[in-house]
């Protein structure tokens, strides 16, 4: 039987030859790596202090391009009050014991979803009032750190934006992800800015009719983690990805995460290490320290495959 008019059914079979080529460089993508390894926490690891994860809520991590450090949030106590960044020096296969990194970066406030970037310079977030939080920048120079300035009306709203995420597309732009409740409800949508102009919604697999938030790309911006509470999920928010075969692409399909990434409680803030192959995350899982405790997995490049 016949539907539509001609113009019609040829947008429909665009729009589905579209949707095929999202899912192929999905795919084709993923073939560049092994799968992801069982998670451990991130203490289990040799050299890790028995200080990494405690009682408290330890979360959002972040790896510092050169490996050298993981960045954190946490409320454990010796910070400046609620959530403070705080990051962890390499100590063996894992990380010593974490340091607060005091003022001007934590106060009062809670501060957390830390990604430091290369150029010394880190982003981070900061609670404003119970329903409003902002992004900010610091540079470290002359052994301080700067005082954090705020990221401005094209990138913070009167709502909550998470999870700042930086790269340099192929063209040379710099662009930040991040979520955002500024649609107007209470869930998260994953947004993106060029050059810190205004924020988008990013197109692709990356949003969904549920809470999609705090994502962060690969340096390349080929590859996304977030955590969602989309269809799909073993309790609270799991952890998802995407990939694109181009940074001008919108992201392909969701792939929920396995081998025991995602579990029955919430995994959040996944992130990415410089090179790709680490993923660190945050868990509520059962056999947590505290209320959440930071994970780790890896992957390795398939020889062969660019």
């Amino acid at each position: 039987m016949a539907y539509g008019t001609r113009k019609q059914r040829r947008q429909i079979i665009c729009a589905g030859a579209a949707a095929v080529g999202l899912a192929a460089a999905s795919a084709a993508a993923a073939k560049n790596w092994s799968g992801w390894t069982a998670p451990v926490s991130a203490e289990s690891l040799p050299g890790s202090s028995t200080d990494l994860n405690t009682a408290s809520n330890d979360g959002c991590p972040f790896l510092a391009p050169d490996g050298d450090y993981l960045y954190m949030a946490s409320n454990r106590p010796g910070g400046q009050g609620g959530l403070d960044i705080w990051r962890a020096p390499r100590s063996g296969e894992g990380w010593g014991a974490p340091e607060n990194l005091g003022a001007p970066i934590n106060t009062s406030a809670d501060e957390f979803c830390p990604s430091p970037v290369h150029g010394n310079r880190l982003f981070f977030v900061r609670r404003l009032g119970a329903t409003d939080s902002d992004i900010f920048v610091t540079r470290y120079g002359n052994e301080r750190w700067e005082i954090p300035a705020n990221l401005g009306a094209n990138i913070n709203s009167s709502f909550e934006e998470w999870s700042p995420s930086y790269f340099e597309d192929q063209d040379g732009n710099e662009v930040l992800y991040f979520s955002s409740t500024r649609n107007g409800h209470p869930a998260q949508d994953i947004f993106y800015s060029v050059n810190f102009g205004p924020a988008q919604l990013a197109p692709g697999g990356v949003n969904s009719s549920a809470s999609d938030a705090r994502p962060n790309v690969r340096k390349d911006g080929l590859e996304i983690v977030w955590d969602s509470i989309r269809f799909g999920t073993l309790g609270g928010p799991d952890i998802w990805t995407a990939s694109r075969a181009s940074t001008s692409d919108p992201w392909g399909t969701a792939i929920h995460l396995e081998n025991g990434i995602n579990s029955a409680g919430n995994e959040t803030r996944a992130s990415l290490s410089w090179d790709g192959s680490t993923m660190v995350f945050g868990s509520t899982r059962s056999g947590v320290e505290g209320s959440a405790d930071i994970f780790v997995s890896t992957r390795s490049k398939v020889t062969g495959n660019d």
